[in-house]
C-alpha cells in the first residue's frame, strides 16, 4: 500500500526474489555498508537502492538487526489507484504498470526517500494484508543473477499476467 497525494496506490505481490544470509548475489554479501544499511535492520523494513542509475527497486529486510538479507519484490498485481499508477509511468496498459521491479517501483513513486521505513507499520508505504486466496505459488531461479544463478529463489504466483521476467520461468 502507498500513500501519496493524489491519493492511495495498492497492489498484490506476485512475484518476489529471495536473497538469504551469504548468498554472493545479494547486495549484504560482504557487510554493511552506507548503501545497504537497511538490509541490516529487523525483518519487515524498506531497502530501496537505484540500480543501474534508471530504476529504484524495494526490497524488504527479513533477519534480525545486523543481520543482511532481503526479499526483493519484482511484481504486483494492481488493485487501487490505476489512474495513478498510469500517470507515475506515463503509459496506459494496465498489464505493465508494475510487472517487474523498476517499473513496480515508479507506478507506487518508490525512491530513496523511503529507504529504512518501516514496511509492517501503517503509513506512506507498508504491506497490508489483503483478502485474496493465496494461490499456486511457482519457484525458479532469480532473474538477471550472475553469482547463485541457478538457485531457486524467485516466488511468483502461478499464472498471474502480471508476473515479470521470461515466460520459462514462470511455469514451474
Amino acid at each position: 500500500m502507498r500513500e501519496l497525494s493524489e491519493g492511495v496506490v495498492t497492489g498484490r505481490i506476485v512475484e518476489t526474489e529471495a536473497y538469504v544470509v551469504g548468498d554472493a548475489a545479494g547486495h549484504a554479501y560482504r557487510g554493511m555498508t552506507r548503501r545497504n544499511r537497511s538490509l541490516f535492520l529487523e525483518r519487515g523494513h524498506a531497502y530501496v537502492y537505484l540500480a543501474y542509475g534508471t530504476s529504484y527497486m524495494l526490497n524488504v529486510s527479513s533477519e534480525t538487526p545486523g543481520i543482511g538479507a532481503g526479499v526483493l519484490i519484482r511484481a504486483l498485481e494492481p488493485l487501487e489507484g490505476i489512474p495513478i499508477m498510469k500517470r507515475n509511468r506515463g503509459i496506459e496498459r494496465v498489464r505493465d504498470l508494475t510487472r517487474g521491479p523498476g517499473r513496480l517501483a515508479a507506478a507506487l513513486r518508490i525512491d530513496l526517500n523511503l529507504d529504512g521505513l518501516d514496511l509492517c507499520q501503517k503509513g506512506t508505504l507498508w504491506l497490508g494484508h489483503g483478502n485474496h486466496e493465496p494461490g499456486r505459488i511457482g519457484r525458479s531461479k532469480r532473474i538477471g543473477i550472475t553469482r547463485n544463478p541457478d538457485r531457486l529463489l524467485r516466488f511468483f504466483l502461478y499464472g498471474n499476467p502480471f508476473v515479470s521476467g521470461p515466460r520459462a520461468l514462470s511455469i514451474r
